[in-house]
This record gives C-alpha cells, structure tokens and sequence, in this order.
C-alpha cells in the first residue's frame, strides 16, 4: 500500500515519454542540461540491461531491483541511486513501484505521439 499520495495532477498532465516497454507510465519533463522522468511501474515489469548517460533517481513508493554495474540491490522508498555514465544497468520490478529519475541527457526520452 502506498504511504504517499499519488503523482499531483499538474504532474500526469505533462507529456507522456515514450518508453520501450509497455504498461508503465513516465511523465516527462524536460528543460535546460536534464530530463526528469516520474515513473508509476507495475509489479512484475523488467527492464533489460543497457546504458545511456548518467542518471539519479529517487523511489517515491514501492519497491525495484536494480543491477547497477553487475551489482544487484534492492531498492525502497527513500532510497537514491546513481548510475554513470556508461554503466550497464536492468531492473525487475517485485512490487509496484514509483520513482522519479534524473538523466543527464537532456533529451533521453521524447514524448509519446
């Protein structure tokens, strides 16, 4: 169960990014040298392993496993992350799961048609 209030509606209201997967939601937000994406994941989702620039992301709900760099952790809410540039990373999704990433690409996603 959630502890925190779902996205704000000024927040599900920005563009929806287009992600490579299907089921999960990501808003986007972009401007200036980053990318802001608020994820809402649902349980049992996986994310394959790949690289891009550097990223930071935040959990805001739920609960996510991530491989950073061959080394698995799971992650709560609270818990921060960072992945450099360059590292391999993949995540698999125990429960649902909300987070808030960071990347260092200021256009790592475009918005949804």
């Amino acid at each position: 169960m959630s502890r925190n209030p779902p996205y704000a509606d000024f927040i599900k209201a920005l563009p929806q990014a287009d992600i490579p997967m299907k089921g999960p939601l990501a808003y986007l937000l972009s401007g200036g040298p980053c990318q802001v994406v608020f994820y809402d994941l649902p349980a049992g989702a996986k994310v394959p392993p790949h690289s891009h620039g550097a990223q930071w992301g935040i959990i805001v709900d739920g609960e996510i496993e991530l491989t950073i760099g061959g080394e698995t952790r799971t992650y709560r809410q609270g818990d921060a992350y960072f992945i450099g540039a360059g590292v391999a990373h993949s995540a698999e999704l125990k429960a649902a799961c909300r987070a808030i990433d960071v990347f260092a690409e200021p256009e790592r996603y475009r918005p949804r048609d």
